[in-house]
């Protein structure tokens, strides 16, 4: 076993080696909304019945003239009750990502897996406070597993069943 750097070895041969690298350029929001159809009712009764909860999970990601990478995470979830909607909130949340070192046959996932779990976390308070100041508890939501997500979106789109809860 050696202790040379390989990649040390191959700048100071002229190849240079470039590692994987991924930048986050920007962070923004493209669209938001929260409706509370029923306030000021709806507020008085929120801490009587748990609400159920449907969540959406959207991934889109376009290469752009300048070689960057535009990456949108749409998160929705929706609030209600048997007697109706409590809230729903949709973000459409974005990033502008540098690429470095990844081949053609990799930048697909790392574009729509890693990309997406560098904007969930702001994506995640953005949400957890708009339900707050709604007069909500604030909303928190679990952690997305994205390559899941994105597993299971190939398979519907390759026309295979769909396993596990992706």
């Amino acid at each position: 076993m050696s202790d040379i750097d390989a990649g040390a070895v191959a700048q100071q041969n002229g190849q240079g080696v470039q590692a994987p690298g991924i930048r986050i350029l920007a962070q923004f929001i493209r669209d938001l909304s929260f409706e509370n159809p029923r306030a000021p009712e709806s507020l008085r009764a929120a801490g009587q019945v748990q609400p159920q909860i449907d969540l959406g999970v959207e991934m889109n990601a376009r290469s752009r003239d300048d070689g960057l990478f535009e990456v949108d995470l749409k998160l929705s979830a929706k609030a209600g009750r048997d007697d109706g909607a409590l809230f729903m909130i949709e973000i459409l949340y974005g990033g502008l990502f540098q690429i470095e070192g990844v081949s053609q046959d990799d930048i697909e996932p790392v574009l729509l897996i890693e990309c997406p779990r560098y904007l969930f976390p702001f994506a995640r308070r953005i949400i957890a406070d708009l339900s707050s100041e709604g007069g909500f508890p604030p909303f928190l939501l679990d952690p997305i597993d994205f390559a899941g997500v994105y597993a299971a979106r190939k398979a519907e789109a390759m026309g295979q069943p769909v396993v596990g809860n992706a």
